[in-house]
């Protein structure tokens, strides 16, 4: 057996005892791509093992996320810290090789996968960070950001359609740098594939500007090495390189979706070793797979970052100003001052808080150099443009305006893909209503703790003429239900600002910025401290407070109107603007009393949404004046009134309590 065959055969074996003693997993794709998986690691990507977060490294996704045990295998035979006792705890309590691969658990994971379909739009984002930056940054004979972005696909990331959105955008940018290997076994969980699936790959992607090649048989791997050299020599498309292979290759059902997901057992695993004339026991690594690795992907590593070192050293005497930039951001140095631009408000003037976020983004823009903001094709109506630069594209891949089309889902993937890479802070807005389009996408950037910033206009029934399809109702309590994701709606300029910075400043987490369509007036001359906690006092009582009116966003104004007219009646209320639940709720109880004394149980909450989760402020006593319905299409200010928010009402719900 030569050297490739028995590193290969290594490799399915590793993937075949780990899934066999966890006695869950899948196999199919494990046995099926390990020849092209061990041709890319071994011939071509660029990595060290040793600085496993090198920024120049090349980056890899194992979009089909369930094949994890093959990356497992390759990543602890590259040297990575992964260890023999790892894989054999795979899919266990507190390992380090958990079920589908986490960034925070495994070193060498550059992506957390799983979910089929964000992938490969996760690698495409990587793409156009390393294009930007190189734009950006690289001077004659001095290529700093210079590498390529690798994934490995299959059938089931084929059929979702966030793919396809991807795809569709990576073409049209012509990223050349971002090569798809695609696992093309024919079988999904279910079955074959044509119960469901028949297009014609190759011509979808040649259509949409992408090179496609293919090779016919997945274990010949000099055809999978040629396939892949000449994706590198393609400057001005991206590759898919078509890897016909059979799903759990050697077993004795394979072909079969009997070994998608299910352990091949102690027989049948037997059987497909020997098929490999692999005859060994459990876990068995020969000395010469180690070396096999290590004469290649780990020293071809260790070359390749030594010579980037010495290179930028030499580029830092040369440009240091664009080295400290670089660095900074690789750092994730993001920083916002907005002192001097929030002293043009003033109390009562109006703006529509997207309108001010705008204003806030070229602020963002002129202090950070490598922020970027994006749009889904709304960028007149979401206010996201940064002013002084361009669309980045083919024509200028230094722009700092990303068009993403209306693809939203893809959107905020990609974005988690740009965040990922590191060295650059993005921001895309939409509309509120279509956060349901890339709640998965936000799903994973709060799981990868990855601080994209997402404002998104259009916030309520304020909408209005569009109609119950364009005003969100229960989005923002779907997305204040999410883990580890910071939602912040701003009552006006002031708290925008703070909100703004808050989420600038931000390293561990998602932000969703909630942004009003209509005019709300500067009422709060609010500081950054108190926006922080997440909620706070607007408007104290004058003596012994007789309730609270707790509201968010635009609501805030209309509090304040309800407690003068409630002063006319003989009621002293408080009024609380609480631009973020989840900041309020991880605040000391000293402070939430403070702020929402548990002795005052007369409260009513103010928002144009669904109560749903409000009842943890106003209590069982309280009232929420919310929208639990869906909106309607008629001029905002009849929406509004019609659905109650309006200082008589609140007034009368108050006094009902």
């Amino acid at each position: 057996m030569d050297q490739s065959a028995l590193s290969i055969a290594t490799i399915r074996s590793l993937g075949i005892d780990m899934i066999n003693k966890a006695n869950s997993g899948h196999p199919g794709m494990v046995l099926g791509s390990a020849p092209a998986l061990y041709t890319l690691f071994k011939k071509e990507l660029k990595v060290y093992p040793n600085e496993s977060q090198w920024f120049n490294r090349d980056r890899f996704i194992l979009a089909s996320g369930h094949a994890s045990a093959l990356l497992y295998s390759l990543l602890h035979l590259s040297g990575y810290d992964l260890t023999m006792d790892d894989l054999k705890s795979f899919r266990q309590w507190k390992s380090r090789t958990p079920g589908h691969p986490e960034i925070n658990l495994t070193d060498g994971v550059d992506a957390s996968s799983g979910p089929l379909g964000q992938g490969i739009p996760t690698g495409v984002g990587m793409a156009i960070a390393e294009k930007y930056l190189s734009a950006l940054y690289n001077k004659n004979d001095f290529d700093i950001v210079n590498h390529y972005t690798y994934i490995l696909c299959g059938d089931g990331d084929m059929q979702e359609g966030v793919t396809y959105e991807a795809t569709s955008l990576a073409g049209h940018l012509s990223l050349g740098k971002l090569i798809v290997l695609y696992d093309a076994n024919k079988v999904t969980l279910d079955g074959p594939l044509d119960m469901s699936f028949s297009e014609n790959i190759k011509k979808r992607y040649e259509a949409i500007n992408w090179q496609v090649i293919e090779v016919q048989d997945g274990n010949d791997i000099n055809a999978i090495s040629k396939a892949i050299k000449k994706g590198k020599k393609e400057l001005y498309k991206p590759t898919l390189i078509i890897v016909n292979t059979v799903i759990g290759y050697g077993a004795p059902k394979q072909g079969t979706n009997a070994v998608h997901g299910s352990p091949l057992g102690n027989d049948d695993g037997k059987i497909a070793k020997t098929s490999y004339g692999f005859d060994h026991e459990e876990f068995y690594v020969p000395e010469e797979v180690y070396d096999d690795f290590k004469k290649n992907v780990f020293r071809r590593g260790k070359r390749e970052y030594t010579k980037w070192n010495k290179l930028l050293k030499s580029y830092q005497k040369q440009y240091p100003n664009e080295y400290k930039e670089l660095m900074s951001a690789i750092q994730g140095e993001y920083h916002l001052d907005y002192d001097e631009f929030i002293k043009d408000y003033q109390i009562n003037d109006k703006e529509a808080t997207r309108a001010t976020s705008e204003k806030v983004i070229n602020l963002v823009a002129k202090q950070n150099k490598t922020y970027l903001s994006g749009t889904a094709d709304l960028a007149s109506s979401t206010k996201t443009t940064i002013y002084d630069t361009h669309r980045f594209g083919i024509d200028d891949y230094s722009g700092r305006n990303l068009f993403f089309g209306i693809r939203e889902f893809a959107m905020v993937c990609i974005m988690n893909g740009m965040t990922l890479h590191k060295g650059i802070k993005v921001s895309a807005g939409g509309f509120l209503v279509f956060s349901d389009y890339f709640k998965a996408g936000l799903r994973m950037a709060g799981l990868m703790n990855l601080p994209i910033i997402l404002p998104l206009s259009h916030d309520s029934i304020a909408v209005g003429e569009d109609g119950p399809t364009h005003q969100p109702v229960e989005q923002l309590a779907m997305m204040r239900s999410m883990v580890n994701v910071q939602v912040l709606r701003p009552a006006d300029a002031y708290e925008l600002c703070a909100c703004w910075k808050i989420a600038v400043e931000t390293q561990d987490k998602p932000t969703a910025l909630v942004l009003t369509r209509q005019d709300v007036p500067v009422i709060t001359k609010a500081n950054y401290e108190d926006v922080c906690k997440g909620a706070y006092v607007v408007s104290y009582e004058d003596n012994e407070c007789d309730g609270i009116l707790i509201a968010s966003g635009s609501e805030v104004s209309l509090a304040l109107e309800a407690k003068k007219e409630l002063k006319t009646q003989g009621k002293d209320v408080r009024v609380v603007s609480m631009p973020s639940m989840e900041l309020f709720d991880i605040q000391d109880e000293e402070y939430k009393n403070k702020i929402l004394p548990k002795s005052i149980r007369k409260r009513l909450g103010i928002e144009m949404a669904t109560d749903f989760g409000w009842h943890k402020y106003v209590g069982l006593d309280g009232k929420v004046l919310s929208v639990n319905q869906f909106g309607a299409s008629a001029p905002a200010n009849i929406i509004i009134k019609e659905y109650g928010f309006t200082k008589e009402n609140v007034v009368k719900l108050y006094l009902s309590l």
